[in-house]
């Protein structure tokens, strides 16, 4: 981990994300100034779940996938928190330990603020309150979300094809589909949707075949999301 904090987050990344989209300019220039980036490599580790809260963090840039895990070892990732995105909010209101591991996807710059310090903000301005209820209600969507793949998609093919729309919310148009970057292994992808590495490699080839997909070096684009929609009986 290295400091990364030179004069402050840039304006990009302090405005980037729902919740700071909402606060107001004297709000967002003091959240700003608790901000102290630090630059992590790629699967670190930034705090497993059960452990003692202390802290929540701002992705200003990278990726950072939340997961819960098993005594067993045995990994269901819940989703990948990007730029703008808040983690630990709920634990810090709280008190409560950590509910989810996370752990950096790729090399990614993120700001620690710590409980104390996001409570004395709080103090200072009453009208984020609403900034966080909306954000927690955001995440609780999310996730609820996540609960409906996994439980009430039928088929493998299925859960994978709502996961690729999901991610392709964020990645660059591109014709009529989206492409964005797709480095994870088909083990690390099956764990996002409860199945395994061979179901996934099978199911993205048959994505491929079927011209729903395409690869190219670490980058996939979605020829077509029309069709995977109603691949995915989104």
């Amino acid at each position: 981990m290295e400091s990364a904090r030179e004069g402050g987050c840039s304006s990009q990344a302090k405005r980037a994300g729902e919740f700071f989209s909402k606060l107001t300019a004297s709000s967002l220039e003091d959240f700003s100034a608790m901000e102290y980036p630090s630059s992590y490599a790629a699967n670190v580790v930034l705090f497993t779940e059960r452990e003692p809260v202390k802290a929540l963090f701002v992705v200003l840039q990278g990726e950072v996938r939340l997961s819960i895990n098993s005594n067993g070892g045995r990994r269901l990732s819940l989703r990948i928190a990007r730029m703008g995105d808040i983690i630990g909010l709920s634990s810090s209101l709280s008190g409560t330990p950590y509910g989810v591991t996370a752990e950096t996807l790729y090399p990614s710059t993120i700001a620690v603020i710590e409980r104390r310090e996001f409570q004395k903000f709080l103090e200072r301005h009453p009208d984020a309150y609403q900034s966080v209820i909306e954000e927690l209600g955001r995440q609780m969507t999310i996730a609820s979300s996540q609960l409906r793949s996994l439980g009430l998609s039928y088929s493998a093919p299925e859960k994978l094809a709502r996961l690729l729309l999901e991610w392709s919310d964020r990645g660059q148009a591109a014709g009529s589909g989206s492409r964005l970057r797709f480095t994870m292994t088909h083990e690390e992808i099956g764990n996002f949707i409860g199945t395994s590495r061979e179901t996934v490699t099978r199911t993205l080839r048959d994505f491929r075949n079927r011209h729903l997909v395409a690869f190219q070096g670490s980058m996939m684009t979605i020829l077509n999301r029309a069709a995977l929609t109603d691949y995915a009986h989104a």
